[in-house]
């Protein structure tokens, strides 16, 4: 029974936060409270992950180092695949808003336009592909 009932508390507890945000809260003290609500789930976690480990879900018995080599690997491929994901969120906000401009001045620029939208969003592609190449060499 408390194999279901802690992974659930942590659950909960992760997801608190999105409470205040879907009441909207968005300026003056509202936000405040939502920044306290927040901390007070984050250290509930912790307390929660502390005081109740939970046994046999989560094992770190492989301590070789084939193990920490595929551990990170993991953890390669998932930086690649957000932070070209970041990089290309970042480039095509200010691409995108760049050629909306453009466009509504000259309506002849839509398609230079288009390619520099298009070369933002290859950022996050060539990550995605960089990080399928790491977990196949695992």
């Amino acid at each position: 029974m408390m194999l279901f009932l802690i992974p659930l508390a942590i659950v909960i507890l992760l997801a608190m936060p999105l409470v205040p945000v879907y009441r909207k809260y968005k300026t003056g003290k509202k936000v405040k409270h939502a920044i306290l609500f927040n901390l007070c789930a984050f250290f509930g976690v912790i307390a929660v992950s502390a005081f109740f480990p939970i046994s046999g879900m989560v094992s770190a018995a492989t301590t070789d180092a084939a193990g920490l080599a595929t551990g990170l690997g993991y953890l390669a491929a998932a930086l690649s695949t957000g932070f070209s994901a970041l990089g290309a969120g970042i480039a095509v906000a200010s691409a995108a808003s760049a050629a909306i401009g453009a466009v509504s001045e000259d309506p002849k620029a839509f398609g230079k336009a288009l390619i520099f939208v298009a070369l933002g969003e290859g950022v996050a592609l060539y990550g995605l592909l960089i990080s399928f190449m790491i977990i196949s060499s695992l």
